[in-house]
């Protein structure tokens, strides 16, 4: 008899290390002079690198997010379809998924609101994504006050 489906849940975790490895390609370019690779995409001041680790690859099925906001603003979650690799390759703007998941909080609700379509569908996306890669990375943009420190967000699959 098959066991009844379990929850899976994932974090995403803040990726320091590419955050300021990118950081430094705008850095680099403004301090030569030089502009962008065409359909290059820089990293701006509001956005960093956050990554998942899919611990399981096969079988997941997308539940949900769990984004909690500690503090009123907005925070949208973009995926990308970039693998990263020790060499850095640059990030291209035809690597960034549609659609992007918006999460927000007005200042008088203690809820956290977003596009429901957008993101179920962002999240089965990321199902199949898991399928053929271990590591996922998703560009975070902060809006309306909030930082990173004020976001605790996961994705919740059924096993």
């Amino acid at each position: 008899m098959a066991s009844e489906a379990s929850e899976l849940e994932l974090p995403l975790v803040q990726d320091t290390e590419l955050t300021n490895c990118m950081r430094l390609r705008v850095q680099s370019l403004q301090q030569r002079n030089e502009k962008p690779q065409d359909g290059e995409k820089l990293l701006r001041a509001n956005e960093f690198v956050y990554r998942v680790d899919f611990s399981r690859q096969q079988g997941l099925r997308f539940e949900r997010w769990n984004v909690v906001l500690e503090k009123p603003g907005k925070v949208d979650i973009i995926g990308t379809s970039q693998h990263w690799t020790p060499d850095l390759t640059n990030l291209m703007r035809r690597q960034l998924l549609e659609p992007v998941g918006v999460f927000w909080k007005k200042p008088d609700s203690p809820e956290v609101e977003c596009n429901e379509a957008d993101a179920l569908e962002f999240g089965e996306r990321l199902v199949e994504l898991a399928k053929i890669r271990k590591v996922m990375y998703f560009l975070l943009a902060y809006a309306d006050g909030l930082e990173p420190a004020h976001l605790k967000c996961s994705v919740v699959f059924r096993v």
